[in-house]
């Protein structure tokens, strides 16, 4: 889920809370049997969120059972003096794709659904673009990146926002060529997982958002989570997403993600979530009372391998360590391990919030980061320095290690543009007058978009997505650069082809930077002018 300085790279949607039923300071005390927190944790916490440009972080941990740490740090918003704490609410983006297997797996517990039931059974009119994977795709599937979709496949009809509906997305599924063979290969997607979420109502009549807040967060006490940005009103304890606006840090606006919501919509605080943390860890029974939200028998399955990921390609140096000897993903869960110990993780991202929530069972430990900026070096470097605390390890320095690995990263990104700059033949001219480009065209899955003339140039815009309104700007011969007057859209290259005639056959795009996100799936695109088939 959209996940997002749009300039970096992160597993999204990729994409809120008071304490009600625990009384505890923001740092807790630990009882005397519970191993303390890092003794230099807020030192830490502080020198990782300076080196990253941070303006805020909220922090949990639990440990046997207890909250060891509910805590905030930095301001809600950068330039204003407002402190962020335990109860200030972030957008947690993927990390809403285990709390959709988790209210899944309750109806599974309930005998209303069960993991391998095709789509088509619960959702009448499922298609995909085969018809074999139409008839074979079960619930399962749609919770394990392994339909044969493209990363991020179809992100584009969700961000950034559009006017499209949950069913309305779930329809154009039939369109989206496949880019592999059906369970061959691992690509994560945002669009199976809301299509995962609707099975809900579909079940139940209670749609996914009013089921979570039902079954989830109602029992857990998780009082300031919800499941959309339209449920924030002045006056709340929220943080505001930050981004880098033409090099600068900024706050942007709040992401309306509900049209996706299943796969990364909510918004949630270091309390709510050291609660969310606790009932996995004690496999889905409540740690503070009697009952339960799911079975051990159903925390297991979520637990369980279902794709292979690949392999890590991590830099010689400190980051070397973090090499894993398996990683998979599970139901809503990334499986790796670490010295010897079993991760169980995700990651999430949506415009100008990234978080990690990391679960380590034979130690019974969990930990969550939330922050307001799009740096996950930020959230990694604090999560490995808590690891290794209580894993006895060897002191890293992973501020550095992580800082090398987003500088460099950067660089490469830098000198490759440039090098496309230098290339490129800057004196080339279109093959047609600009007003020849002009018109609507239409994709597949995406639907219509619109490039017009103005001022003796070109416009484009997503008819569907409000804010992408962008200016062709001449790149060489039929290739122009689309730079969004929304700031925080990655710009794209337009290609145009041509007939033998010399009219406009089609036009692909494909992002600029290397970094793009993954979400934004320019290259998924295939333009055709509305007036052909």
């Amino acid at each position: 889920m959209p996940c997002s300085n749009p300039r970096r790279r992160r597993a999204r949607l990729a994409t809120s809370c008071v304490l009600c039923t625990l009384a505890f300071t923001p740092a807790v005390r630990a009882q005397a049997s519970t191993p303390a927190p890092p003794a230099d944790l807020s030192t830490y916490v502080e020198a990782s969120m300076k080196a990253f440009s941070v303006p805020g972080l909220a922090l949990a941990i639990v440990k046997d059972g207890k909250i060891i740490v509910a805590k905030g740090y930095g301001v809600r918003k950068l330039g204003e003096a407002t402190a962020v704490d335990e109860h200030t609410m972030f957008g947690i983006g993927s990390n809403t794709k285990a709390f959709t297997t988790g209210a899944l797996a309750m109806l599974v517990d309930a005998g209303k659904l069960s993991w391998d039931d095709p789509v088509y059974q619960r959702l009448p009119g499922f298609v995909m673009y085969d018809a074999y994977v139409s008839h074979e795709m079960t619930i399962r599937d749609l919770l394990t990146h392994r339909s044969g979709m493209g990363l991020g496949e179809g992100d584009l009809l969700f961000w950034p926002k559009t006017t499209y509906t949950r069913d309305e997305i779930i329809y154009k599924l039939r369109f989206m060529k496949p880019a592999s063979s059906f369970r061959s290969k691992y690509a994560y997607d945002n669009l199976l997982y809301m299509t995962a979420g609707q099975i809900i109502p579909s079940v139940t009549g209670i749609s996914w958002d009013e089921y979570i807040r039902q079954n989830i967060f109602a029992p857990l006490g998780m009082n300031n989570s919800n499941t959309t940005t339209k449920a924030f009103k002045a006056g709340d304890d929220y943080a505001l997403p930050h981004s880098r606006v033409d090099g600068k840090l900024q706050a942007i606006e709040l992401e309306d993600l509900d049209n996706v919501g299943p796969a990364g919509s909510i918004n949630s605080c270091a309390a709510d979530m050291a609660k969310w943390v606790l009932l996995q860890l004690n496999r889905g029974k409540f740690a503070d009372r009697e009952g339960r939200r799911f079975s051990e028998e159903r925390s297991r399955e979520m637990w369980t391998p279902q794709t292979i990921l690949p392999a890590d390609n991590f830099p010689p140096g400190p980051l070397a360590s973090l090499k894993s000897n398996f990683a998979d993903y599970a139901l809503g869960w990334v499986l790796r391990d670490y010295h010897g110990r079993k991760l169980i993780g995700h990651t999430g991202g949506v415009a100008g919030f990234v978080s990690r929530v990391m679960l380590v069972p034979e130690e019974n430990l969990g930990m969550v980061v939330l922050t307001n900026a799009e740096e996950t070096g930020a959230f990694d470097s604090v999560l490995y320095h808590i690891l290794d605390h209580y894993f006895q390890l060897p002191p890293t320095d992973w501020i550095a290690a992580f800082k090398l690995m987003k500088d460099t990263q950067e660089k490469d990104a830098a000198e490759t543009m440039k090098k496309a700059e230098v290339e490129r033949a800057e004196n080339s001219k279109p093959s047609l007058p600009l007003e020849k480009y002009a018109g609507v065209y239409n994709d597949a899955w995406y639907g219509p978009i619109t490039i017009r003339v103005e001022n003796a140039g070109l416009v484009i815009s997503f008819d569907r997505t409000p804010g992408m309104i962008g200016d062709l700007q001449h790149w060489q011969y039929d290739t122009f650069k689309a730079h969004w007057r929304q700031h925080t859209i990655e710009d794209a290259f337009v290609t145009f082809s041509l007939n033998a005639d010399g009219n406009i056959d089609s036009a692909k795009m494909q992002a600029v930077s290397p970094l793009a996100d993954f979400s934004f799936d320019y290259q998924d695109l295939l333009l055709k002018p509305a007036s052909r088939k």
